[in-house]
């Protein structure tokens, strides 16, 4: 794709500073380039959602947590993946694919709230639990650390987690990390939450007056809520969904205008897949997943690293918690 044609299609975005077209050039080539060295080095890109556009234009394949887990398992002769994503998710890639480098263009691409609960810390409050509760499952968001899969009983994300909760033979949860989250999930089962007290700073800092003004500007537009989002900021909402339901709920809704109330990035997706119809922004940046450029992922296919390492003993127990999140699905 030529840096004009990739300059006009990203002019839709309103970033003219960053979209340039001195940027759009440096991106064809580096498109150019990183295309040629997925053929030459047999590997295939993953990217979530709230990864920069131009990396959307070399992603082989685009999506939710839920969605690259499933892709991760699926993968079949390549020899490496590029994970356009952060750190959690480049480990859930390698669990699934324990034979298969797995390389994170950006090592720092961490997740706030995946740091929000140590392994240890969650053995000692479940051990707790279970005094009381003995029917007590340990439940993760894959937000999480490897070595906290490990120590889990199933994992989920946002677009299963109320599906998966209710379908396993437990009376009480002990849900992590995302606070947030549990009381979503709390207000959609009939079993007892006990949630951890961590959260994604980016969601926590959406606010509902934000989206009132919003509202109030476009009183015809839908309002699409991540359940990572407060309480009060759900209660706004027309469909609370996971980005991938976002997604199809933007394409296969009647409705023309929508507002988007997750990380940027999703939005960005939206407007460059959907032209027909408008988003408006209520979000915040992850500044974590803006740390993979398409510089960094150039760079990692030609030096194929860094790799994402993990201990055989974590990687079979995790592997547990995740499988079943997929069988769950």
């Amino acid at each position: 794709m030529s840096s004009s044609v990739l300059h006009n299609k990203f002019a839709r975005l309103g970033a003219e500073n960053y979209y340039s077209e001195t940027a759009c050039k440096a991106f064809e080539e580096d498109i150019e380039n990183i295309n040629a060295l997925k053929k030459e080095k047999n590997a295939i890109i993953l990217a979530h959602n709230y990864q920069r556009p131009e990396i959307f234009e070399v992603a082989d394949f685009i999506g939710d947590s839920l969605e690259l887990a499933r892709k991760a398992e699926q993968v079949k002769d390549v020899s490496a993946i590029i994970f356009c994503g952060v750190h959690f998710m480049a480990e859930t890639a390698k669990i699934l694919n324990p034979k298969r480098k797995v390389i994170l263009p950006n090592l720092e691409a961490g997740c706030s709230l995946a740091e929000a609960a140590d392994a240890v810390d969650v053995m000692k409050k479940a051990e707790e639990l279970r005094k009381i509760y003995p029917n007590l499952a340990v439940v993760s968001y894959v937000n999480t650390t490897a070595e906290v899969k490990a120590v889990s009983d199933v994992c989920v994300t946002s677009g299963n987690a109320v599906k998966i909760v209710n379908s396993i033979p437990y009376n009480v949860i002990l849900f992590l990390p995302d606070r947030n989250l549990a009381a979503y999930v709390s207000q959609n089962t009939s079993k007892k939450i006990v949630p951890w007290e961590g959260e994604c700073y980016v969601h926590e800092e959406i606010q509902p007056d934000e989206i009132r003004k919003l509202k109030e500007k476009c009183p015809n537009a839908e309002v699409l809520v991540h359940p990572e989002c407060r309480t009060d900021v759900l209660s706004l909402a027309d469909h609370i969904l996971s980005t991938a339901g976002m997604i199809k709920r933007a394409k296969e809704s009647p409705s023309k205008e929508f507002i988007i109330v997750t990380e940027c990035g999703l939005s960005d997706r939206l407007l460059l897949e959907i032209p027909e119809k408008r988003f408006y922004k209520s979000c915040q940046l992850c500044k974590y997943m803006k740390m993979i450029t398409l510089e960094d992922t150039r760079k990692s296919l030609e030096q194929m690293a860094p790799e994402i390492i993990l201990p055989d003993s974590i990687i079979r127990k995790a592997e547990v918690a995740i499988k079943r999140m997929l069988e769950y699905s």
